[in-house]
């Protein structure tokens, strides 16, 4: 049933965002030298490594300075501060889950350098396929927010934010179900139009 919810559900939003997404593309195109597409390597379902899609918002190479994003980076266009704000990059995600790398809603799929950090306990969010949304993704909404106020960004995500998210994340794992799922995409979309409502 959730499969065959996130083939229909996927197919919807492409078709009905279809010419925002000619427009998107067309506008990260025209605007800064590379690609439309990013595409990075992620962590699935049982460890099981994807390429994850999104819309390039950031200056060709740019990943190679670091992979954390914080606050106001220097490395994103200015199209892709936009795209960025309204989630608009991940869109592209939708295609992962007709592939079948992604479930509509699931833990977040990290990076490899971070996967081989996890413990035997954090390690069970790999039991799942990994989601374009969740609940740990509402509740760090604004994580880029919070690790521009680190001095050391990449330690702070490494041991706060990091086992943080993969406890929420562990947390939905036993509550899921359908229902769950309906409730956690319902409140990500009032969030990403600013209205701010705990889960």
């Amino acid at each position: 049933m959730i499969r065959l919810f996130d083939i229909l559900f996927s197919l919807l939003v492409l078709l009905i965002f279809m010419p925002l997404l000619l427009l998107i593309a067309l506008l990260v195109l025209i605007t800064s030298r590379g690609g439309i597409l990013y595409k990075q390597i992620r962590v699935g379902k049982n460890g099981k490594e994807f390429k994850l899609l999104k819309f390039r918002t950031m200056y060709k190479n740019a990943d190679r300075q670091g992979l954390l994003t914080v606050g106001k980076d220097h490395r994103i266009t200015s199209v892709g501060q936009v795209l960025r704000k309204y989630k608009l990059d991940e869109l592209p995600q939708f295609i992962n889950v007709l592939l079948g790398d992604m479930s509509i809603v699931g833990p977040r799929p990290e990076v490899p350098q971070y996967v081989q950090l996890y413990n035997d306990e954090q390690k069970k969010v790999l039991s799942v396929k990994p989601g374009i949304t969740d609940y740990a993704s509402l509740v760090y909404f604004d994580e880029n927010r919070q690790l521009a106020q680190s001095s050391n960004p990449e330690e702070y995500y490494i041991h706060h934010i990091m086992p943080h998210k993969l406890s929420l994340s562990l947390q939905y794992i036993q509550k899921k179900s359908f229902v769950f799922d309906m409730k956690i995409i319902g409140f990500t979309f009032l969030r990403i139009i600013g209205i701010h409502k705990k889960i």
